[in-house]
């Protein structure tokens, strides 16, 4: 049996400083603990989301996991902690406790959690910082981060030291979306969630694309979450542009945007067969790893179920889909001490 490893897990300390009363100003989640195995998400007095105790439980977790068949969980903290808002040094003593508690669970549990880290990406130099700490000292694989920086998409120079310490590193990078586009223009039906998230996800691939990261940083591993979003099924409309309007789109990297297809990752987190189907043959089985977006209920609720039903897929695709990908684009070798009892 192949080994099974979700990349898009995401956690949450129990019990969370008062940062409103430390820092002197609010934004903050706080968790109201109202009955046993439950709380609130309290951004401030505002309800954010009830969550539940596998959200910040590692035996819950394991028990949970068990359950799908799930061995290793990469552990990444819920993207409202960001804080990219905040004070910078106020974000870094946020993102530092947020890693040492990811890496007090995999430090615990070895075989089944791998942790990134969060840093405060809207002060490059404290996040650089931060990143060596969580790669040399926390024993961390990686990093989380939103699909921008406040005002900055992910192709602003002034982020190119963070991705260079990351590629020096080793270290890998999931790029999720926050803070969504458009928010005041999608108040009804979970639409910042249907639309904006997508959304939020081609924004960053092409920011990546056009600005030339993934060309001048060519060993940086880098995956993105739902799918890649909308980017998938506009990459025709995104080359198009490329061809027909290289002033506009072409002004910082004049290469092809489909030749960078194969060269980043995604998770398969998508919902339907056909479109799994699509990114695989986009992207490469190789370049789309397992990742249901754990606890939540956007998510895939059975780990690996999609993947394990469609029988067009080789037993060697399902195996990259379900591990494979996943350990290579954590650059691990070593599968031993992962591997089911």
């Amino acid at each position: 049996m192949c080994l099974k490893v979700d990349i898009h897990t995401h956690i949450i300390p129990e019990n969370i400083p008062n940062f409103r009363e430390r820092f002197g100003y609010g934004g903050f989640i706080t968790l109201d603990h109202h009955r046993p195995c439950m709380a609130r998400m309290m951004k401030d007095d505002k309800f954010f989301r009830e969550i539940q105790d596998n959200c910040w439980d590692a035996e819950t977790r394991m028990r949970e996991c068990a359950i799908t068949n799930v061995d290793v969980q990469v552990l990444s903290t819920i993207p409202i902690m960001f804080n990219y808002w905040a004070k910078p040094k106020d974000c870094l003593e946020i993102a530092q406790f947020l890693n040492d508690h990811i890496a007090d669970i995999c430090q615990r549990y070895p075989s089944r959690f791998i942790g990134l880290g969060t840093l405060p990406m809207q002060a490059p130099a404290l996040a650089v910082q931060e990143l060596e700490r969580c790669m040399t000292q926390l024993g961390l694989a990686g990093i989380q981060i939103g699909s921008h920086i406040n005002d900055w998409n992910l192709s602003d120079k002034a982020l190119f030291p963070i991705y260079e310490c990351a590629e020096s590193l080793g270290a890998s990078v999931f790029v999720h979306p926050w803070d969504m586009m458009a928010q005041e223009k999608m108040p009804k039906y979970w639409l910042p969630w249907l639309v904006g998230m997508p959304a939020e996800t081609s924004l960053a691939i092409c920011s990546m694309i056009f600005g030339g990261v993934f060309e001048k940083f060519p060993k940086l591993r880098v995956a993105f979450a739902h799918g890649g979003g909308a980017f998938p099924s506009s990459i025709g409309r995104i080359e198009h542009a490329f061809q027909v309007r290289p002033d506009l789109c072409a002004i910082d990297n004049n290469v092809n945007p489909r030749d960078y297809l194969g060269k980043f990752y995604v998770d398969s987190l998508v919902h339907e067969a056909e479109m799994l189907r699509f990114i695989i043959q986009l992207f490469g089985a190789n370049r789309v790893a397992l990742g249901t977006d754990y606890p939540f209920p956007l998510g895939e609720l059975h780990a690996g179920e999609l993947i394990e039903s469609m029988a067009d897929l080789t037993p060697h695709t399902k195996e990259l889909l379900l591990g494979g990908s996943a350990m290579e684009w954590l650059g691990i070798k070593d599968l031993t001490k992962f591997q089911r009892k």
